[in-house]
């Protein structure tokens, strides 16, 4: 028993020992560092020499310093927008009987906006002014009556204009410079609260979210992870010199509150929206001719296109206009669409965002890959009416059935497969709302005769007796009738 305690009472200090030499003379290095050690091979000895790190101070960038400078560059130029509109009701006849009544109550919404110009034009989005009967701007505790120059719902832009000089205008930088982990600043105006600023990177460019809902929507938004919350729509996205490089549109949400996740319109875009509508009234939008879809598996299988996934990049031409610009310089449908004026193209949110840009009559060079090969077409872009010159947006308005008309255009035409068709949008009180037409219903028939023009359906309707049937397309596509009866 003895002898067996003493082995392995030896065996324990020998442990211990051997334990202490290790640590003492192999494992530990002869000079101490804060940082791990570099291991460099000696060709010369063949033999391996641990060295140590020299500790140096590390040079860091403030990034808090360029977020002060720009946020004193650009909160300035950002604007409180009230969206002031009435809402009329009417109580039922058994609240009529024990003494309601009809009448109006006032709404009040609000957003933020971004001067563009010393002289008074802001840009804001199209949705913070929606349905506007009257618009405030809020700058400098100073309250402006604005007026509104026009309205983009495809890029969800639209420009005021109030009396002032020399405001503050802002920066205008470049998103097509701007890159993905660069840091950028949401700034707007929300409730109010003068500006706020919050600072992040662009999580990725050319988001299509699906979201917009004007006739031929752009979606190539800048992803940004800046908190972005209800009020600072229309606001202001900064790059770190305080340059202005999207105006915040949107958040991706399910609680309705900022979830990692905000969305700007591009600033590059965003000017030649605010130029044309200053100029125009309306976006002299350029038409390729056709649509695109990206490439995917499901693409490539209903396609039956043999290509490898992995090693190719652009866009599937899915649809081709008749007589279209894309179509009379030779393009087909299957075509996979690969570059714009050399610029390569991954997305079918880049390819619409690249189109916008131009205007009606100006030509690119569009590169395509066909059968496995790659070959090149100038294309000449059109307007909506499939023509190169200046249009401007006729709009008719009838108090009586409360809402604004306009005809189709040829694209859109083409695209529904229809002869002739009137929209219906701006929508407030009268007939077409009581009978519970929405925007951008499209109106083909009334009383099974087809209609042409804003002109002949508002003399119509202003005129008909007895029951009335309207056909026409929603604004999901879908033929929907209304039949009512007017005495």
């Amino acid at each position: 028993m003895r002898k067996t305690l003493g082995i392995i009472a030896i065996s324990f200090l020998a442990g211990l020992f051997g334990a202490y030499t290790y640590s003492r003379y192999i494992f530990m290095p002869k000079y101490k560092s804060s940082s791990m050690q570099t291991v460099v091979v000696d060709h010369k000895k063949e033999k391996t020499t641990h060295l140590p790190t020299i500790t140096q101070p590390i040079k860091t960038i403030d990034i808090a310093e360029d977020f002060v400078e720009a946020s004193k560059i650009s909160t300035h130029s950002v604007v409180y927008i009230k969206n002031i509109s009435e809402r009329r009701y009417t109580t039922s006849w058994m609240d009529l009987f024990l003494g309601g009544q009809s009448g109006t109550q006032q709404q009040v919404s609000s957003g933020s906006g971004v001067i563009f110009s010393s002289d008074g034009y802001i840009v804001t989005n199209n949705h913070v002014v929606e349905d506007a009967e009257k618009v405030e701007v809020i700058h400098n505790k100073k309250t402006y009556t604005a007026q509104i120059i026009g309205t983009d719902p495809s890029t969800d832009l639209a420009v005021l204009k109030i009396d002032g000089v020399k405001l503050p205008s802002i920066s205008v930088g470049s998103s097509k410079a701007l890159k993905v982990g660069e840091w950028v600043i949401a700034v707007g105006n929300p409730f109010n609260l003068t500006s706020t600023v919050t600072a992040g990177i662009v999580s990725a460019k050319g988001r299509d979210i699906n979201i917009l809902q004007g006739k031929f929507p752009i979606e190539s938004f800048i992803q940004t992870d800046a908190a972005i919350n209800p009020g600072n729509s229309g606001g202001a996205l900064v790059n770190k010199k305080g340059e202005l490089v999207g105006i915040n549109t949107a958040i991706l949400s399910r609680t309705g509150s900022y979830a990692g996740y905000g969305f700007a319109v591009p600033v590059d875009l965003v000017s030649k929206v605010v130029r044309d509508l200053i100029e125009y009234g309306e976006v002299q939008k350029a038409f390729f001719g056709g649509d695109v879809v990206d490439l995917n598996a499901e693409i490539v299988k209903r396609f039956d296109l043999r290509l490898d996934l992995s090693n190719t990049t652009g866009v599937l031409l899915s649809y081709l206009q008749k007589d279209g610009a894309a179509s009379n310089s030779g393009l087909l449908e299957g075509d996979i669409i690969n570059k714009l004026n050399d610029e390569v193209i991954e997305s079918k949110g880049q390819f619409d965002e690249i189109i916008g840009y131009f205007s009606p009559g100006d030509k690119l060079i569009v590169g395509y890959i066909r059968n496995n090969k790659e070959k090149l077409s100038e294309i000449t872009l059109t307007n909506r009416e499939g023509t190169t010159g200046i249009l401007k947006r006729e709009i008719f308005t009838s108090k009586l059935l409360g809402a604004d008309f306009e005809a189709l255009s040829k694209v859109e035409l083409n695209e529904y497969g229809i002869e002739q068709g009137v929209r219906v949008f701006n929508i407030t009180n009268g007939l077409i709302k009581q009978v519970g037409m929405s925007n951008d219903f499209i109106i083909l028939r009334v009383n099974r005769n087809a209609i042409k023009s804003p002109e002949k359906l508002t003399e119509v309707l202003e005129k008909i007796r007895g029951r009335v049937l309207i056909e026409g397309i929603n604004s999901r596509g879908r033929f929907e009738n209304f039949s009512f009866y007017l005495r």
